[in-house]
């Protein structure tokens, strides 16, 4: 047998039956990844664009380690950071909280910076008996599905991405009247407009994907405002539906990457009464294109 036949993975990746979504296993993310693994784990990440690992007890310092061994760091917004980790977010709700879960609302973290983040890792700590999951659409599979003339429709459109509707000083947060363990900072910075091309290409992967999302997402650059309305409606509408997405149910110490540049997520409620604690970090990204 050959050397190369030989050579195995140094991780084992197990995907969901259609690919979007998989396990990893076989690797101690407390410890320093040699260059072949780091390797194994962004391939499968490219891959899959979903991952997540199980049994994986960080401390924050060994969280911070990790994200830098798939770029560095993303920038936050409007979210007040861990005391000594500045680039690190604490998304806890008490069992006594009555405001919304943090994220429920279908989008793509960030989509409204100039350079959205390539990625996000969410790390949990305390998981809920009820409800909790985290929903992912595969914005590839969305894109490659849809009829050719919306294709040729949406080919060189560009979307106008904004923060202004949860995080302006007029948006949701700001508005809120319930108690929330996490410190959201409105700020007229969410007035901030840019545009992104409807369809992405991946700048590492080379595959299409829809690039919109219903919550910074507000409009279509050169249509009008009820036009522009009724195509986010139907691109969104198009990418959610049943087949593009993924369930994930969280238990203790489990680690999970997903790739912003491809895939929207979603934070499912429906744990009133109970806590909840996870830290995230985000990979800096690069302009969509």
């Amino acid at each position: 047998m050959s050397q190369a036949m030989q050579q195995k993975s140094p991780i084992s990746v197990r995907p969901n039956a259609n690919g979007f979504g998989a396990e990893i296993t076989g690797v101690n993310l407390r410890a320093p990844q040699d260059a072949e693994t780091t390797a194994a784990i962004r391939r499968a990440w490219l891959d899959h664009s979903v991952v997540w690992f199980p049994d994986q007890p960080l401390t924050l310092d060994e969280l911070e380690c990790f994200t830098l061994t798939m770029g560095d760091w993303g920038k936050t917004d409007f979210i007040k950071p861990v005391d000594g980790h500045p680039n690190v977010l604490e998304l806890l709700r008490e069992a006594d909280e009555r405001s919304s879960n943090f994220g429920a609302g279908w989008h793509s973290d960030y989509s409204f910076q100039d350079a959205p983040p390539a990625g996000t890792l969410l790390l949990s700590k305390i998981v809920t008996p009820v409800g909790g999951r985290t929903f992912f659409a595969d914005g590839y599979a969305a894109y490659a599905d849809l009829p050719e003339q919306m294709k040729k429709r949406i080919a060189g459109l560009k979307a106008i991405h904004s923060a202004e509707r949860p995080y302006s000083k007029q948006g949701f947060y700001a508005n809120e009247n319930e108690k929330r363990s996490l410190k959201i900072v409105p700020s007229d910075d969410a007035l901030k407009r840019r545009l992104h091309p409807v369809v992405r290409t991946h700048p590492e992967t080379g595959r299409k994907a829809l690039f919109v999302n219903p919550v910074y997402t507000i409009g279509i650059d050169g249509l009008p405002q009820d036009e522009g309305d009724e195509l986010l409606r139907e691109l969104c509408a198009a990418t959610l539906q049943q087949q593009y997405i993924y369930r994930h149910a969280w238990k203790p110490d489990m680690l999970l990457m997903w790739d912003n540049r491809c895939v929207q997520h979603f934070a499912e409620g429906g744990y009133d009464g109970h806590k909840r604690l996870l830290y995230r970090t985000t990979i800096a990204g690069d302009v969509p294109s």
